[in-house]
């Protein structure tokens, strides 16, 4: 039912084992009339008129949920219930808090770039989170990340982040894109990530530790993090 021209969900409450359903870039403005359909594991919705997170009650196979695109301004209690969710996508919209996660138990992969976020709260009843996109906000700091021990992924470009603080502890931690931010200390980055064995990747490029030094950039990452196999998108060989 993708790209339809769709207002108004109805006529699907027989579809009572349809697990997968795609109603995205339609005119959409409510989530309603899908409790029925107790089955469904992948829900998307991208690019509608949905302004509130609504009407999935009964939804506890859930595994996907996508609604990037649309005109949400706060998570609110409608996820509740949807206790197997997994992924949970959110990008543009015009969040301002991540808030009503506490009940995502089994949350693996949240998105939720460019919106309207200052801080980083909500997260700390996700055990089981491991990527976590949150670029294009308003972040000036990354506390709020601490009890994410399992994060692996995080993407935290496009912010105004100055310090890695919060980062310490996250000894999963395999990627990290870091991009056009604030960081300028080559000394904390090396404090702060030196010690991840697993970290593989990270993106610096367009902060001020690369901007006043371009053509030693990659080589003091290098030496601060010789762990790491790619620096932004160049490949480097291990030492």
């Amino acid at each position: 039912l993708y790209d339809n021209l769709i207002a108004h969900i109805k006529n699907l409450d027989h579809l009572t084992a349809l697990t997968s359903l795609d109603l995205s870039f339609n005119k959409i403005k409510h989530i309603k009339n899908l409790t029925a359909l107790t089955a469904l594991t992948d829900l998307y919705f991208v690019q509608n008129k949905i302004s509130t997170i609504e009407g999935l009650q009964g939804l506890a196979k859930l595994r996907n949920l996508e609604l990037a695109a649309n005109r949400i301004r706060e998570i609110g209690t409608g996820l509740e219930g949807l206790v197997g969710l997994e992924e949970l996508w959110l990008g543009k919209n015009k969040i301002t808090e991540i808030r009503g996660l506490d009940g995502l138990q089994r949350l693996k992969i949240l998105s939720i770039q460019s919106n309207r976020i200052r801080e980083i709260t909500g997260l700390r009843a996700l055990p089981h989170l491991q990527e976590l996109y949150i670029s294009h906000n308003a972040l000036t700091s990354l506390r709020g990340l601490e009890e994410c021990k399992g994060l692996k992924v995080l993407d935290i470009s496009n912010n105004q982040i100055e310090r890695l603080e919060g980062l310490e502890g996250l000894e999963e931690l395999e990627e990290v894109w870091a991009s056009y931010n604030m960081v300028g200390d080559f000394n904390e980055v090396e404090r702060v990530l030196g010690g991840k064995k697993g970290l593989n990747t990270v993106y610096f490029e367009g902060n001020p530790l690369q901007l006043r030094g371009p053509a030693v950039y990659r080589n003091k990452v290098k030496l601060a993090l010789p762990q790491v196999m790619q620096i932004d998108a160049t490949f480097v060989r291990v030492s």
